[in-house]
């Protein structure tokens, strides 16, 4: 142990942030205090001093499991009960307090709602006075569940209204392929993130989906160290089989078949991209979500099954850029431009060849890099 390990640690926080969070303790014990003394004809002492816990995490700590609803609300209602039968059970305050502490910390555990300030409140109801004392299990009710139920109230519009995503769910952003899968992305960082807390043992204040989201961005971060002067014109394909919109759609069928594609771009007299035509869309009738006849396709032109609002990469873009689109955004092809000029294309196979060949040789650059074909 040495003297650094007791100065305040960085909390990585900004000013407006923190301002946010003080103003929103301030807006919310204000309110809650309002609405207990007119608005249900109570006192402002129905204000327990543990609330003020629970705004330094809903409102400075919002993204913090231990400041979620669940955590808020059960956390303190089981320990104003644990304080209440602790000091209706154990005559000495010492023991009593003592034992509440412990029982809240035992519950809120049981229950899976840790909330800090549920020590406070169970010691509240053991050494705050022969008023408290008086309320009994009423004290669960009036003022601890209420108290705890205005506030959150209060949190909820005013983390809302700033933009943060409040409550704080665990909730993984749902796969595109509408299956029960992790993203891509995800998937090893999943079983790394498992193994790594199920070793750490100890209760961390960061959601595992918080967790993750933090893993994925460093990692992110260090594939665009190694990737940066890479640019997409190092790895795309640039003999390209294209289409014209007036062309039919049995064409496009059979320059896909033949050259074993799986999109073609389709472009303009001038070599400008219009749109891109997959198999899926040959395939499948868009409208009906069916199988599309063939002889449909004899008497359709490309221009009638087309997408139009392509996503396009830029010759020049950094490959780290389409990362996300290739994965999670489950693109698999992606044209190049030069303005509006089609001048490659970055297929799925294209994009792990080069991130196996960087992997091998961290040092590529874009002199280095050779063009993969697909």
């Amino acid at each position: 142990m040495q003297f650094r390990d007791f100065l305040p640690v960085s909390t990585n926080t900004s000013v407006k942030e923190s301002c946010y969070g003080a103003l929103g303790a301030l807006i919310g014990l204000l309110g809650t205090a309002l609405l207990c003394r007119w608005g249900l004809g109570l006192e402002v002492h129905w204000l327990i001093a543990p609330m003020g816990a629970s705004a330094v995490l809903l409102f400075a700590a919002p993204a913090s499991p231990l400041a979620q609803p669940w955590s808020i609300l059960v956390g303190n209602g089981v320990s104003a009960l644990m304080g209440v039968l602790s000091a209706s059970l154990v005559p000495d305050m010492a023991i009593a307090s003592a034992l509440a502490v412990m029982l809240a910390i035992a519950a809120m555990f049981l229950t899976r709602s840790l909330h800090p300030p549920g020590g406070a409140v169970a010691l509240t109801a053991v050494i705050g006075g022969e008023g408290i004392r008086a309320l009994g299990v009423g004290y669960v009710l009036l003022p601890v569940l209420l108290n705890s139920l205005l506030l959150l109230s209060l949190g909820l519009l005013y983390n809302r209204a700033l933009g943060r995503r409040y409550p704080h769910g665990g909730k993984a952003a749902p796969n595109r392929h509408q299956t029960a899968d992790p993203q891509p992305s995800a998937r090893l960082a999943t079983q790394d993130i498992d193994f790594a807390l199920q070793k750490h043992g100890e209760l961390l204040d960061i959601s595992r989906q918080d967790l993750q989201e933090l893993l994925q961005e460093a990692q992110l971060h260090a594939l665009r160290e190694r990737v940066g002067t890479v640019r997409c014109q190092d790895v795309m394909s640039r003999d390209l089989v294209v289409t014209t919109p007036q062309a039919l759609a049995m064409e496009a069928w059979h320059l896909l078949s033949h050259h074993q594609i799986k999109a073609l771009p389709v472009v303009d007299e001038g070599e400008r991209l219009v749109g891109i035509i997959t198999l899926h869309d040959l395939m499948i009738d868009r409208a009906g979500r069916q199988p599309r006849a063939k002889e449909t396709l004899e008497h359709l032109q490309v221009a009638d099954l087309m997408t139009r609002e392509v996503q396009t990469a830029r010759r020049y873009q950094p490959l780290y850029d389409l990362v996300e689109a290739f994965s999670d955004g489950g693109l698999h092809h992606m044209p190049v431009v030069e303005g509006e000029q089609l001048v490659g294309i970055i297929t799925q196979s294209d994009m792990v060849a080069a991130l196996f060949t960087l992997a091998l040789k961290p040092g590529l650059t874009s002199e280095e890099a050779t063009p993969v074909s697909s």
